[in-house]
């Protein structure tokens, strides 16, 4: 008898069914290290405030003068700005212009690091010289003094062209660790193995030597972000990169330019974007713990 091909909606529902599984079968190796899964649990509440929040908080654009610096309370849980706008809106609706910049860098460095790195370490040869000689050139350059004199040449209007920016001058570091990695890796007998079978040196680098460095690529990912956020905030605060709207970085900007810091009852607006920084860059290094786990079992037997 022939059999039945199951439907479209079968055929959805079982791919949804085992995205749940792997879904189910993640969080639980995550929450091994209850350190990790708690960071992750808050990058998530981040995330959640910062791009569900903005639909039921608007950003507070009216001045109140009679409220400037005004102590938190009901109304205004983190008190007011030197404006009398409400700190706690500005917190809510900053903090996706950090996150989409720090996301984009990350990805953009790794990539590039891990793409050439690994196939310089691979190859080797001319290749390997040419790549190498490029890092060290792009990491002898002082990066924020260079970002500095980028702002001054270009105007970085839109978020994804500074990310691009960071990501283009964060990779060399990386880049030179994945390598070093690559050329350990490659002597091990399954990479022996897939070049005895000719599957071709993509396949080698994304197929058997990448999967290989997913612990130390999620680390470095991690400390990526973290790193971006610094370089954005530091930008932005110093007034070299004119964005538009509300962040974090250009309300501690903002605090200093109209001296905040000289007045007793500015205390929660000026901690308040440190303070939201802060606990994004901590809840994701700590997340990196969780991560470990997922992607290195040797790990899960001290967890």
């Amino acid at each position: 008898m022939e059999q039945k091909q199951p439907s479209l909606l079968g055929k959805l529902w079982f791919a949804l069914k085992n995205i749940g599984h792997s879904v189910r079968v993640t969080l639980r190796i995550m929450s091994y290290n209850k350190i990790g899964f708690a960071g992750f649990l808050f990058v998530v509440l981040i995330l959640l405030i910062s791009y569900l929040g903005p639909t039921f908080v608007d950003l507070d654009t009216q001045t109140k003068i009679d409220m400037i610096y005004q102590p938190p309370s009901l109304e205004h849980p983190l008190g007011n700005d030197h404006q009398g706008r409400d700190v706690f809106s500005q917190i809510v609706n900053g903090g996706r212009d950090v996150i989409q910049t720090a996301v984009i860098a990350a990805v953009l460095s790794t990539l590039i690091a891990v793409t050439f790195g690994t196939l310089a370490g691979l190859v080797g040869g001319n290749i390997d010289n040419a790549t190498t000689s490029v890092a060290d050139i792009v990491l002898t350059i002082p990066q924020f003094p260079l970002l500095a004199v980028l702002a001054a040449l270009i105007n970085f209007k839109s978020l994804l062209l500074l990310g691009v920016i960071l990501g283009l001058l964060s990779w060399p570091a990386l880049l030179r660790a994945v390598r070093a990695q690559a050329l350990s890796l490659k002597e091990r007998d399954y990479v022996e193995a897939a070049r005895s079978l000719d599957l071709g040196t993509w396949h080698i680098v994304f197929r058997e030597i990448v999967p290989n460095m997913m612990p130390y690529i999620i680390i470095s990912f991690t400390l990526a972000m973290t790193g971006a956020v610094y370089q954005m905030v530091g930008l932005v605060f110093l007034g070299l990169v004119p964005i538009s709207g509300s962040n974090w970085g250009v309300m501690i900007s903002l605090a200093w330019t109209r001296g905040a810091i000289f007045f007793k009852d500015s205390i929660w607006y000026i901690m308040s974007p440190v303070v939201a920084i802060a606990l994004f860059q901590l809840a994701v290094i700590t997340m990196g713990r969780s991560l470990e786990l997922v992607f290195n079992p040797r790990l899960r037997t001290d967890a």
